[in-house]
């Protein structure tokens, strides 16, 4: 790939995404491919379902005054995530201070956001048989990657990736800077929250790659914090709800949301087993740091501790519900066995009188 700009925008539009429908479908009418690093040997990293890649065409985009040809890609991952990517289409040659005024027009400007929705409807549209339970959440990504071939010493990357011109102190050239990597003088990656700084002279897209997969996690993990915050507070008012009924009522609506609770955890427990398994980098110890930073940058782990805390309090309120039933129903035995037992000493003063 020649020196351009990536803009990714993520979005979860399925519980699932059956990755062979998809391909079958959209390589009837575009080339299809599954996602694989170059740089490294297979065995240096697994993905478990490799998401499908396909072409979806061109446009132009008026950035910053300037008309700039751009072409679309999207990525089709089985989480239930779908990544459009725009490519900004620049001439050979094209050096930093083109790309620096780009970039300050990405930060100014956002009336080409809803190009990115045209493009997810027209391919959520085609294949719409491979989404299991879709629906578009609310939660989307974004993230951007100024890719070079060609990096000289003297440029300054901050205007790039935080989309400002400058001058920026000590600290904010420090922070921005902190997660910086470089393998060979041919190469450079630069992290940030929203965006990353790509120079590789081979023109190899592996490490935009990988940032776009750690992007697909982090939209998950989101999409699913949001949907347990939902369900606990759903949870709360079905609660709150019950206990203006009978004692019998209740019973049978603790049962219910008993149900739901458990169909809630084992949905979530195994989607978050699934989301730390699709992709292990093993040998390959570059690019294991780099995808290790971005998921620390994207504070992933934060997003992970906040599902498990959620879960761990509708675990502990099932429990609550299950020992309420047990008590309940403990009572209703005891109460019987009582009605029983006066009954049997009525039959039997019956008997003798």
């Amino acid at each position: 790939m020649q020196t351009t700009v990536l803009l990714y925008r993520l979005y979860d539009v399925a519980d699932e995404i059956n990755l062979e429908t998809v391909e079958t479908i959209l390589s009837a009418q575009s080339t299809t491919s599954r996602l694989r690093l170059s740089r490294i040997p297979p065995k240096s990293i697994h993905i478990q379902n490799p998401p499908v890649g396909v072409e979806l065409g061109g446009g132009k985009v008026s950035l910053g005054g300037t008309d700039y040809d751009v072409f679309y890609s999207a990525r089709v991952y089985d989480l239930g995530v779908v990544s459009i990517i725009m490519r900004v289409g620049l001439a050979p040659g094209t050096g930093y201070g083109e790309m620096k005024r780009l970039s300050l027009a990405l930060e100014q400007q956002d009336d080409y956001e809803k190009l990115f929705r045209t493009q997810l409807e027209k391919l959520q549209q085609v294949m719409s048989p491979a989404l299991v339970k879709k629906g578009l959440g609310d939660v989307e990504e974004d993230f951007t990657v100024f890719f070079f071939t060609d990096w000289q010493e003297d440029w300054d990357p901050l205007p790039l990736l935080l989309g400002e011109e400058g001058p920026f102190s000590d600290w904010v050239r420090r922070e921005t800077l902190r997660n910086s990597f470089s393998y060979s003088p041919d190469d450079l990656v630069i992290i940030t929250w929203d965006s990353a700084l790509v120079y590789d002279a081979s023109g190899s897209t592996d490490l935009p790659d990988l940032l776009e997969f750690a992007n697909s996690q982090l939209l998950e993990l989101r999409y699913y914090d949001g949907l347990l915050t939902g369900e606990m507070e759903k949870m709360y008012d079905d609660l709150a709800l019950v206990e203006r009924g009978s004692s019998f009522q209740r019973l049978r609506h603790y049962r219910s949301i008993m149900a739901r609770l458990m169909e809630v955890v084992t949905e979530v427990t195994d989607i978050t087993e699934r989301i730390h398994n699709s992709i292990k980098v093993t040998e390959d110890i570059y690019y294991a740091r780099i995808y290790s930073a971005a998921l620390g940058l994207f504070r992933t782990g934060v997003w992970m501790e906040s599902i498990q805390r959620k879960m761990a309090v509708i675990q502990q309120n099932y429990s609550m519900l299950s020992d309420e039933i047990v008590t309940a129903r403990a009572t209703w035995l005891e109460v019987a066995i009582v009605l029983l037992i006066t009954l049997e000493i009525i039959l039997g003063l019956l008997q003798v009188f």
